[in-house]
């Protein structure tokens, strides 16, 4: 399988004032699909402009008609599987089944506190994360749903017709620990990673490399374990935030070598960063419309 390319698009712009237009120009230059994050608001951007995923890619499937759409990443930080399982939905009903929902156990940043909580530990993180992503799957694949959990309760919840694409949109488990993983295994149809963040300071592109490896050959072991076919998962690297950063975004050339090292690795889908500027996603425009004409071709 060649190997397929994506960009995520902040929602950072009114609709109107350049919203629409990097998702129709995405459609254009043939990304596999367009994503978002979903997050209240985010680092640097957090005193700007930031709008909310789901109407975002509401509004982008209605000016869009190939495109895949979707997250990257929703988290539990300040998400419910039952309002969300309608959300997406409803989504997957105006997109015509175009979407996928990146999902991760969430961080300790702006989100982790908006709701007046205290942000969790990584362990409480983790264990609603575990209880979260099954819960949503059946919310998802079942007209009605009863549940009763340690942080999460379904009482009759009903989604009916459920999701357009069958038995229900595919999730993209963004994972990097064990537990994380083998929900990626069990209830993934892709798997997402951004390398190891620890080497992004200080570390080369090489060691970065090898931690992604490591990464992989984990999440092989792991589906062994729960005995999912390996070659049934996708793997997703989400660029930007290993050593490299915007790097492979100087030149077609720079990108091509990237993302092959990391195909090599097993991976069936790169995503890059709509160009922001005064940002650290920063790029030539020029350089970012090459590589999604001209990189796939030569990625294949």
């Amino acid at each position: 399988m060649s190997l397929r390319l994506s960009t995520v698009i902040l929602p950072y712009r009114r609709w109107h004032e350049g919203g629409r237009t990097a998702w129709t120009r995405a459609e254009q230059l043939g990304f596999h699909t367009a994503y978002t994050y979903d997050h209240l608001s985010w680092r640097t951007f957090r005193d700007g402009p930031w709008f909310g995923a789901v109407p975002t890619l509401t509004a982008a499937a209605s000016v869009t008609d190939r495109l895949r759409l979707g997250t990257l990443v929703t988290s539990p930080n300040f998400r419910h599987p039952v309002t969300l399982a309608k959300e997406l939905i409803s989504l997957d009903d105006i997109s015509g089944g175009r979407i996928t929902l990146g999902i991760g156990a969430g961080g300790a940043g702006f989100d982790a506190t908006a709701l007046g909580q205290e942000p969790w530990t990584p362990r409480e993180r983790a264990d609603r994360f575990a209880e979260f992503v099954p819960l949503l799957d059946r919310l998802l694949s079942e007209d009605a749903v009863s549940f009763e959990g340690d942080f999460y309760s379904a009482h009759e919840a009903r989604n009916i017709p459920g999701c357009v694409q069958r038995p229900r949109l595919p999730f993209a488990v963004a994972a990097t620990g064990p537990r994380g993983m083998r929900l990626a295994a069990r209830f993934g149809q892709a798997w997402v990673t951004t390398g190891d963040p620890k080497l992004y300071e200080s570390g080369t592109p090489e060691q970065s490399v090898q931690a992604i490896r490591g990464q992989a050959e984990r999440l092989d072991d792991i589906c062994a374990e729960v005995g999912r076919d390996m070659t049934d998962l996708d793997r997703v690297l989400l660029t930007g935030f290993t050593p490299d950063r915007g790097g492979p975004l100087q030149s077609l050339n720079a990108f091509v070598d990237f993302a092959g090292r990391h195909a090599e690795l097993g991976f069936t889908e790169i995503v890059i960063h709509w160009p922001i500027a005064d940002s650290q996603f920063a790029a030539d425009e020029k350089i970012f419309e090459q590589i999604a004409m001209e990189a796939p071709a030569q990625l294949r």
